[in-house]
């Protein structure tokens, strides 16, 4: 158990906004108790307390949209909690990708169309890689490649870069898509095997346009 002073209120729970940790959109909110606390840093995986159901849940047990935690914030009076994530799908259950979908204009609500970008594909994957490294699933290629070591990821790595070379030889833009697809699911495997996220590789593109 970690010695993190929190302000829990007279039920022994502390309120959780959740944004995405790229894009920092809003999520949801939820509710935390010590127990669930303890339990999304022990996992990484985003544990609240249902005031309904009154247990521990998993956010993801489900539906397997996991929100994998990259950073927890505190607010000055400690009794507030920002949880930036990595969400592995829809954080709503009605499929949208934030609970915060809808809003009020000249009066009136408005639902707003829910799109998924390139880089919240890319924030997936890189979390669900991040999470088999840290919690092994059997029959997982990723922990394959993890528990094979640096050598045979690395060379997964090269054999998938000659194989986009070959595709743009070709000039098959079917053939490229995929195969880019490979380099990009290695390279955050390697990554990944470094301590490392496509954070570290966006701040270094960001210095060289200085």
């Amino acid at each position: 158990m970690t010695d993190i002073e929190l302000k829990f209120d007279e039920k022994g729970l502390i309120p959780a906004v959740i944004q995405n940790k790229d894009t920092k959109e809003v999520l949801m909110v939820a509710y935390m108790n010590r127990e669930s606390f303890e339990k999304t840093i022990e996992t990484g995986r985003a544990t609240f307390f249902s005031r309904s159901r009154q247990q521990l849940w998993v956010k993801g047990e489900t539906s397997g949209n996991f929100m994998y935690v990259s950073e927890i914030r505190l607010d000055c009076d400690s009794d507030c909690l920002v949880l930036l994530v990595n969400p592995a799908g829809p954080a709503c259950h009605t499929g949208n990708r934030t609970c915060f979908y809808r809003k009020i204009e000249d009066g009136k609500i408005v639902e707003e169309l829910d799109r998924e970008d390139l880089s919240d594909v890319m924030s997936v994957d890189e979390a669900v890689v991040i999470d088999r490294k840290k919690n092994p699933e059997d029959g997982s290629y990723t922990n394959y490649l993890f528990t094979k070591g640096e050598d045979k990821i690395l060379k997964k790595v090269g054999e998938e870069a000659a194989e986009v070379v070959i595709a743009g030889k070709n000039r098959d833009k079917s053939e490229i898509s995929y195969e880019v697809a490979d380099l990009i699911y290695h390279l955050t495997v390697m990554l990944v095997d470094n301590g490392m996220t496509w954070d570290d590789i966006y701040r270094e593109m960001k210095r060289r346009r200085g």
